[in-house]
């Protein structure tokens, strides 16, 4: 007895093939197809390098520099601690009394900073300690 197919309604022998559709045929430039699309990957990718890690362009912040005291903008020093650790002491004692205060490495050595509004009252606060 010869072996059944499914959808051949029992008709021996074996199974059609024309229902599989249309195949798409290789042509000459179909090897070229996975090489360029590698090509525009690989571009694609230098670009985006590029840009991330250019000159200039970075979105990563760079490492800070010392400067001057009069490279802080509107900050004004209001102490000049011989370490830092006295510095952040005194910024302490400044923000727990409610002002705003950072200390700030210069090329002069640490100081303590506050805004200008704030710094006839940091003043009195830092000489009566």
């Amino acid at each position: 007895m010869a072996p059944r197919y499914p959808g051949r309604s029992g008709v021996a022998g074996p199974p059609d093939l024309a229902h599989t559709g249309r195949v798409s045929s290789w042509n000459n430039i179909s090897y070229a197809y996975g090489p360029l699309m590698a090509m525009g990957g690989m571009a694609v990718l230098i670009l985006l390098l590029r840009w991330a890690f250019g000159h200039g362009q970075s979105v990563v912040e760079r490492p800070p520099r010392a400067g001057s005291e009069d490279q802080y903008g509107l900050l004004v020093p209001v102490a000049a601690p011989p370490s830092y650790v006295e510095g952040e002491l005194l910024r302490r004692s400044l923000e727990d009394a409610g002002l705003r205060a950072t200390l700030a490495q210069t090329n002069d050595g640490p100081r303590v900073m506050v805004w200008p509004d704030d710094e006839q009252r940091a003043r009195r606060m830092l000489s009566s300690r």
